[in-house]
């Protein structure tokens, strides 16, 4: 099983990018979606993003991991 948080892409430099969620930023790889964009939710899986997400899902994922972090601390 994959447990992943959407980031939401901050840079995009060719096949690379870097996306940001929850006060953390990753390098990724975005060769399987097309046509990438600052500012889309992805999820990323094994350093590459595999799918793009609305923006209206990757808010309520981000928040049901806010609290379930809240939860854990």
């Amino acid at each position: 099983m994959c447990l992943a948080v959407p980031l939401q892409l901050i840079e995009v430099n060719g096949k690379e990018a870097v996306g940001e969620a929850m006060g953390m930023r990753r390098t990724v790889r975005v060769d399987f979606i097309p046509e990438p964009k600052i500012g889309d939710y992805v999820i990323v899986h094994a350093g590459f993003a595999i799918e793009r997400l609305p923006e209206q899902q990757a808010r309520e994922d981000l928040e049901a991991w806010e609290e379930l972090k809240d939860v854990l601390v």
